[in-house]
């Protein structure tokens, strides 16, 4: 039922796929960054990064899922 609204509303499995590897730069570029901001005493600055890192395989199982629709 998911899959069929995504897919009804324009979504198709690239953009699923797209978003997941996003989601794998954003996480990498996110704890970069975090690295700086631990130096300055902040301690679990890279949890942004592992938070936005764990959207990928939901992005890449919705890719699935939409590429089967398909």
């Amino acid at each position: 039922m998911i899959v069929k609204k995504l897919h009804e509303s324009g979504i198709r499995a690239e953009h699923a796929y797209a978003a997941a590897f996003v989601s794998i730069g954003l996480s990498v570029i996110s704890w970069a960054a975090s690295l700086q901001v631990e130096k300055k005493g902040e301690e679990r600055a890279d949890r942004w990064g592992i938070f936005v890192g764990e959207w990928a395989p939901t992005f890449f199982g919705l890719g699935l899922a939409l590429s089967t629709y398909e």
